[in-house]
């Protein structure tokens, strides 16, 4: 089947079809955060001095500075920028530098896996402890002694308790206070009742205590939070990543004169001034000026194009070769970079939506262990009357029980499968891309840049002639064009130097180079500047005189992998879509060349993303491989996402798993270990399972003691976790 999508006449019609995206185009703007690092500051003086100085200037809400992370923290309105903060502090003779949101939110995930590790050490050294002081205990140690030995263990296991098991502590408290429970609430309660039995049997210098029960318990919940943790990425949000793409300040032009402003200055009708190197700050229409355009914002083409009076433009495109003079017809959050970035924040939301193997067990399994837990309770009380042992059988229910092996259940086996992917050059972002990625039946490409490798490559130079060549060659070495950049390459490869009789070499913004070849005027450029006739491949015109014009045909070579990728996901029985903002002749061609039966041509950002949702409306799980900021909304959009690691940031961060080097073969080969990975996840539910179904009874029949309960809970984690090792 073939499709094709034509472009709109707007710049970008990119959230037309997100309604929502209206809305959040619609508001207001937030306050600026801004953050500085200032390295000089020693003393509550300083701070005071500082805080004054900032919390002086009208555009600052509020300001405040932490001495010990030597960081002040402003929250200013939105036309303030970092730059005049700092430059306020330095005025105030003290040194700053701005600080980046992302480097804070990787410092603060950093810091949380430190602070987890150190959790970790804590509980295991004290458990090790505690369990040295049991051995006498076990050995026969009696009255007094005993009683001493509980009471030392007593003394190392509270303190250490309470601090390796906040995390749990917080987590259970956090949904308790919102009416709801999750696998931190019987946790946290098995970790309570087996240190207060213990101490009650301490009190009453009963014969057996369980500090190390408790201790050990905490030690390997630790340790699949360790796990999980380190499967999850440190990354900004995708929309963040777009947003910033904004530009802060452009030149405005009124009455001829020429003033700079802030971006939230600006109005519809207003000209504005874009330089070469130059990113277009609103949506428009160029009203003067010629020059060639990157569009590979919207398109994902990394061939500029031409742009001349009456043209549209959009946001976020950047200006390549002349100055241009562009009249606003959209500003703000009605641009098209800015909706698209709403896209995104619509598709990540929708994404976070999905719930886990681990959440769904959890649902299930919290109510289950309490409900048991109490009734066991509940039922030895009425048959004993005695509170210490209906307390000791509820404890051991709820340690027998606790989700140990649950917990260890997905981080671990993601752990695994991460290390191997990671060897195969993939990196595994989202702690739910594996699970998700087992899923896929669908596969969209993007073209330029992740099917082929976005870089133009001369494929006639052969069949010119050598003069042609040479005169080919003095043109196009002084451009920076992608395309006579190629000529250049591919000239020299093959031996060839530039024609030393051309005279008069200038670039001609937009439309190519001419020169002066013993009286003639030689060109090299566009088709409709040389006089030719356009081709469907890319193709760049050398006219000599009133020679006939030579077209010099260029083609994107494939990346590495990629026909090998797709005839493996083919060969799966998986679906493979190829979607390209690029001309129909050259998507036709290479998915010809692919054996893609699907494509879809000439696609802008919004058209992807709504073809990808579309397709997950069908109840397609689509994995979506995609590599510019032209594809992060599709990225977001998508079941699961890959992007090279070559992509630009916005993509990158918009996507699950990165693939680190050029080739695509290990694709098919994660889908496969993502299948493998989800089976152990579901072998490791079942062998929880199973012992629970084997060790609850024990436990409600009064057979197990606490202790006994957290030696089976550990035979059954480190069960868990050797299976999930023969994944590697």
């Amino acid at each position: 089947m073939t499709a094709t999508m034509r472009p709109s006449p707007s710049a970008c019609p990119a959230c037309a079809a997100a309604p929502a995206a209206e809305a959040l185009a619609e508001r207001a703007l937030k306050p600026a955060q801004i953050a500085l690092s200032l390295p000089t500051i020693h003393c509550s003086a300083c701070i005071s001095k500082i805080e004054r100085g900032l919390n002086a200037h009208p555009g600052v809400r509020s300001a405040r500075v932490n001495l010990t992370l030597k960081r002040a923290s402003i929250d200013a309105a939105p036309e303030v920028s970092a730059e005049e903060m700092r430059s306020l502090v330095e005025a105030l003779g003290f040194e700053a530098h701005e600080l980046d949101g992302a480097s804070l939110s990787a410092t603060a995930t950093d810091r949380a896996g430190r602070d987890l590790l150190m959790r970790l050490a804590v509980a295991g050294f004290a458990s090790m402890n505690v369990m040295l002081l049991s051995v006498s205990v076990w050995s026969g140690a009696e009255d007094a002694t005993r009683d001493m030995f509980h009471w030392i263990s007593a003394a190392i296991t509270l303190p250490a308790i309470a601090f390796s098991g906040q995390p749990f502590f917080r987590n259970a408290w956090a949904a308790l206070s919102k009416g709801r429970l999750n696998m931190d609430v019987p946790i946290t309660l098995a970790i309570v009742l087996a240190v207060f039995t213990s101490l009650w049997e301490t009190v009453l210098s009963g014969e057996h205590a369980y500090f190390d029960a408790a201790l050990a318990l905490t030690f390997f919940l630790l340790a699949g939070r360790y796990l999980d943790h380190r499967t999850r990425a440190i990354a900004r949000s995708a929309a963040e990543e777009l947003t910033a793409l904004e530009v802060p300040r452009t030149t405005r032009l009124r009455d001829g004169v020429e003033e700079q402003v802030n971006i939230a200055e600006l109005r519809v009708g207003d000209l504005v001034l874009v330089r070469p190197g130059g990113r277009m700050p609103v949506d428009g229409e160029i009203v003067s000026g010629s020059s060639e355009i990157d569009r590979s914002l919207l398109t994902g083409e990394t061939l500029p194009v031409f742009a001349g009076e009456g043209q549209a433009v959009s946001a976020g495109e950047v200006n390549l070769t002349g100055p241009l003079t562009v009249r606003a017809n959209a500003v703000g959050a009605d641009t098209s970079l800015h909706r698209m970035a709403d896209l995104v924040a619509i598709a990540e939301s929708g994404r976070s939506r999905y719930t886990s193997l681990a959440d769904k067990a959890a649902k299930l399994y919290a109510p289950g262990v309490h409900i048991l837990s109490a009734l066991s309770f509940l039922g030895w009380y009425l048959y004993t009357w005695d509170m210490r042992t209906a307390l000791n059988i509820a404890a051991a229910v709820l340690i027998i029980t606790c989700p140990c092996a649950l917990g260890l259940a997905v981080p671990a086996v993601t752990t695994a499968a991460s290390g191997r992917l990671f060897r195969r050059g993939m990196l595994i972002k989202h702690e739910t891309a594996l699970e998700r990625l087992a899923q896929v039946d669908t596969v969209v490409f993007d073209k330029t840049g992740t099917l082929t490798t976005g870089t133009p490559q001369l494929t006639n130079l052969a069949a010119l002639p050598r003069a042609a060549v040479e005169c080919a060659l003095a043109l196009a070495q002084g451009s920076s064009h992608p395309l006579a950049r190629a000529i250049t390459t591919a000239a020299r490869e093959a031996g060839f130097a530039a024609s030393a009789d051309l005279s008069d070499v200038t670039e001609v913004p937009g439309y190519g180079s001419r020169a002066i070849l013993k009286g003639q005027e030689v060109r090299l450029g566009r088709a409709s500047w040389t006089g030719a006739a356009p081709l469907a491949e890319t193709a760049s015109f050398l006219k000599i005189g009133d020679q006939a014009p030579l077209a010099l045909v260029f083609t994107d070579s494939l990346r590495p992998g990629a026909a090998e990728a797709v005839e493996a996901l083919k060969s799966s029985g998986k679906t493979v879509i190829l979607m390209s903002g690029d001309t129909t002749p050259a998507v036709e061609t290479l998915a010809t060349r692919l054996g893609i039966p699907q494509w879809m041509a000439e696609a802008l950002p919004a058209d992807k993303a709504a073809r990808v949702q579309a397709l997950g409306g069908e109840g397609a799980h689509v994995l979506m491989v995609g590599d510019g900021l032209n594809d992060t909304a599709a990225l977001a959009a998508a079941h699961v996402s890959i992007s090279p690691a070559s992509a630009l940031d916005a993509a990158r961060v918009a996507s699950d798993i990165v693939l680190l080097g050029n080739d695509l073969s290990p694709i098919a080969a994660a889908c496969d270990t993502a299948q493998s990975a989800t089976r152990r996840i579901r072998e490791n539910f079942r062998i929880a399972t199973i012992y629970n179904v084997i060790a609850v009874p024990l436990a409600v029949a009064g057979l197990a003691t606490p202790l006994i309960a957290a030696l089976a809970m550990s035979l059954s984690s480190i069960t868990v976790s050797l299976n999930a090792l023969r994944l590697r």
